[in-house]
């Protein structure tokens, strides 16, 4: 049989592949002298005592925005700032790598956020509880953490809210997640399902479609959807609502995809850290605030955001624990607590305020 010719199709293949074998070649030095040079600047901070501030959010995101904006393609923007990422990630572990606890255990939507946000390089740590990853984070047993704050369909997750408002922690970052909710089981058939279990706010998510294919199953609330998964694998005639990857975790069927009853059903995440982040030009701001019981008092402490041209993107509020009906109120708004104007807006807001406190300014996510 005589070698194909460069003109026949599989002398093009054979050509297009030794291509692609020598750009992986230069991608692969490249990726290796990336890490020499983090390296490099590993040492340095050493040097200067600051290792312990190996990951650093606003240089993060600035890296990840410069990826978005100079990539034409054919790869998807989302697909390249993945790729990134997990570079980042990996070459953050030869530093020393980061301790990240989540709220858990594996399997969790937080665990799914946690990588999104810092890469598979990091040594995550699942937590039982919302409070326990507070109070690692707190203690300085891990560097950071990851908790959910709230969906874009059942609201604000209160634990989170209600450990803010008494927390010294900073949110460093922030990750929005779309949430995609599948029924698990030993079970082979909706037919022999008797109870479901979830996190409260997955159950409040899927409630249409358990009404129209689950009716009489019975309906059981736990900490979270992975802790469901956990105790679905050794109990009959259970299904747990979970993410996907709580099948392979936990070697349960998969009876349902996508029973979410709103398709763009989105979690946000925030990543609390101790540091303050500087300005990186796309910032977002939390505030907690508490008004005094008189006419026209919450009006006052937002009335300075509309002066200033700032555009709140969310308020909530949470009932105050100080005395009955008074409360706290959370607010995101767009900007930097450093920028100019943003100052002066927190300066007439602060002189309204019978409780003020800035709870971070972070980078908005790139995706």
């Amino acid at each position: 049989m005589s070698e194909p010719t460069n003109g026949s199709a599989d002398g093009q293949l054979a050509d297009i592949r030794r291509r692609i074998d020598e750009v992986d070649e230069q991608l692969q030095a490249l990726m290796n002298k990336r890490a020499t040079l983090v390296q490099d600047v590993g040492k340095i901070k050493s040097q200067q005592g600051d290792e312990a501030r190996l990951y650093r959010p606003a240089r993060e995101a600035e890296v990840l925005h410069a990826v978005a904006a100079r990539n034409q393609g054919p790869l998807k923007t989302e697909t390249i700032i993945l790729l990134f990422r997990e570079l980042m990630s990996a070459c953050l572990a030869l530093e020393g790598g980061v301790k990240v606890a989540y709220f858990g255990p594996a399997g969790t939507y937080t665990q799914g956020a946690m990588h999104k946000h810092f890469g598979h390089g990091v040594d995550a740590i699942p937590l039982p509880g919302i409070a326990e990853v507070f109070r690692e984070v707190e203690s300085g047993s891990v560097n950071y953490g990851v908790v959910p704050v709230e969906n874009s369909t059942e609201g604000g997750v209160t634990h989170t809210l209600d450990r803010l408002a008494r927390s010294p922690l900073r949110i460093c970052g922030e990750v929005q997640l779309p949430i995609h909710h599948c029924l698990l089981s030993q079970a082979a058939d909706l037919k022999l399902i008797k109870e479901v279990r979830a996190h409260a706010q997955s159950l409040a998510q899927c409630r249409e479609w358990l009404d129209t294919y689950l009716p009489d199953a019975h309906r059981l609330a736990v900490s979270s959807n992975a802790e469901a998964a956990r105790q679905t694998a050794t109990t009959p005639g259970v299904a747990a609502i979970a993410a996907r990857q709580a099948a392979e975790v936990y070697g349960l069927g998969l009876l349902a995809e996508n029973i979410e009853d709103e398709p763009d059903n989105t979690t946000r995440f925030l990543v609390l850290g101790k540091e303050a982040v500087r300005s990186t030009g796309r910032d977002k701001t939390s505030l907690m605030l508490a008004a005094a019981n008189k006419p026209g008092a919450l009006y006052r402490l937002l009335e300075p955001f509309s002066n200033h041209g700032i555009t709140l993107t969310r308020i909530e509020s949470r009932p105050s624990r100080r005395s009955s009906w008074d409360y706290n109120f959370f607010l995101d708004f767009e900007g930097h607590e450093e920028d100019a104007l943003v100052r002066q807006a927190l300066d007439e807001v602060r002189s309204e305020a019978m409780i003020f406190k800035v709870l971070g300014s972070y980078p908005r996510p790139v995706y």
